[in-house]
């Protein structure tokens, strides 16, 4: 029988099956971070059961953590605990924590790939839904809950119903001044919100084979965007690269015997999906959102659609943009680079490349947050750091930083923020605060000029 990437993946994790129902899944690897772990961890000591395979768990501190004086004590309280909190729990379980300030600390779904702990063919989960992130590796990676984190600390396995299948293709030649970011941009606003529920979505065609590790991983990041339980890009040469020599991944022999069995994964020529979609790369143009999810969206150069849907009118009421109007011109004063979507160092160097010789706008408040000390370090040893303090913008230290209002970056109220990050629910930045989605390219570009405009008629 013809298999998919996602059924290889899935049938060789499945311990045992209920009948007719749903699948006991083995976990390869279980990412945790300080916000939501220490209720799992809680349980378990309730009810006196120990972490069953501590050696399969990874932790790192990152939602909550400040991007600046890291050296110093943490000023707020609630993030204060949360953050020893979490020390305390790994310390007593004996996993391995990236405590704030370590040489491998960052964002979870940042940190763990350039480590080389992401590894094509394993299942992998985190309390965060975008731990879809790992699927650019041939991965299953999805977020789980709470009460999941707690189940796989106890049994290293979770009880689940097999999701169906869908796949995108994306063929043709992607148009300068596209990224990765603006091709799932794209593809969600194309197929909405929902479409993707219920489904694992494989991404297949000659744009993601072109793209490297980070603009796959930025693609499946967002899989979650368009409803779906994960996103997955088959593994091919460009993986094998990206993992070989990383601080974890397998070497020597053992490496060359684990490709061998990567090459395995894709999905066989003829293999059935219950749904699938394709696009042409000729139709994308880069993108922004213009409403309160990232289904609404438009190429740059569009203008707002008109629908009268009422939670339409309401979201476009939030960000108080009217509908049949163009989002050029728009005076942006703040603008991030940064969260697990776009905070890699190829992000950077997109942005970099930009405003070399530049300086932002007089109006405009730039963040700049690096995914991990890694990418920091990379930003300041390629001379990018220079560059961008030259330009005006702030380089702050790793961390989930202005995606969301968890820590000390937030946007204030009825404020606009091109943000590269995956989200723009309302107060999702800052209670009141308005977000765009954009590519670190489109940021970039409007840090310097202090409003959206038309990229693509400086590109073309």
């Amino acid at each position: 029988m013809k298999k998919t990437l996602f059924d290889k993946v899935w049938d060789t994790h499945v311990v045992d099956t209920i009948q007719d129902g749903p699948q006991v899944l083995y976990i390869d690897k279980h990412l945790i971070h300080e916000v939501t772990s220490p209720q799992a961890f809680n349980e378990l000591e309730e009810r006196q059961i120990p972490v069953f395979r501590p050696q399969q768990i990874l932790a790192t501190a990152d939602h909550n953590t400040p991007t600046l004086d890291q050296h110093l004590p943490v000023k707020d309280e609630l993030s204060r605990k949360q953050l020893a909190q979490l020390s305390k729990n790994c310390n007593k379980n004996n996993i391995t924590l990236y405590e704030l300030g370590h040489k491998y600390n960052g964002i979870v779904h940042v940190m763990a790939p350039e480590l080389g702990i992401t590894q094509p063919g394993m299942t992998m989960v985190c309390g965060d839904s975008h731990t879809s992130t790992h699927g650019a590796f041939g991965t299953i990676a999805f977020g789980i809950g709470t009460s999941q984190v707690a189940q796989v600390f106890a049994s290293q396995c979770l009880l689940l119903s097999k999701p169906k299948s869908l796949r995108v293709s994306v063929n043709g030649k992607l148009k300068n001044g596209v990224l990765p970011k603006d091709v799932i941009l794209y593809i969600i606003s194309k197929l909405g919100t929902n479409s993707g529920t219920g489904y694992f979505c494989e991404y297949a065609g000659d744009v993601f084979e072109k793209m490297s590790m980070e603009g796959r991983m930025t693609v499946c990041n967002m899989s979650i965007e368009m409803g779906a339980r994960g996103g997955m890009i088959a593994p091919d040469e460009t993986t094998f690269e990206y993992v070989k020599d990383r601080q974890f991944a397998p070497k020597n022999e053992e490496f060359n015997k684990k490709v061998d069995y990567w090459k395995t994964l894709p999905s066989d020529e003829g293999a059935a999906f219950d749904k699938e979609y394709f696009f042409d790369a000729a139709d994308i143009e880069p993108m922004v959102t213009y409403g309160t999810n990232p289904g609404m969206g438009i190429k740059i150069s569009e203008t707002i659609p008109v629908n009268n849907d009422p939670s339409f009118l309401k979201s476009l009421q939030y960000m108080n943009f009217e509908a049949g109007k163009s989002l050029i011109n728009t005076p942006i004063n703040f603008v991030f680079i940064g969260s697990c979507t776009n905070s890699r160092i190829e992000d950077f160097r997109v942005a970099a490349n930009y405003v070399k010789g530049k300086h932002k706008a007089k109006n405009v408040t730039a963040w700049l947050v690096p995914g991990s000390k890694q990418v920091e370090t990379q930003i300041i040893e390629e001379g990018l750091k220079d560059i961008f303090n030259a330009a005006g913008f702030e380089l702050r230290q790793p961390g989930c930083s202005a995606c969301l209002a968890m820590n000390d970056d937030k946007i204030p109220q009825n404020e606009y923020c091109v943000s590269t990050s995956n989200r723009n629910f309302e107060g999702r930045q800052g209670q009141g605060s308005r977000t765009i989605l954009s590519s670190p390219l489109v940021a970039a570009v409007t840090a310097i000029e202090g409003k959206i405009i038309d990229i693509t008629k400086q590109l073309n």
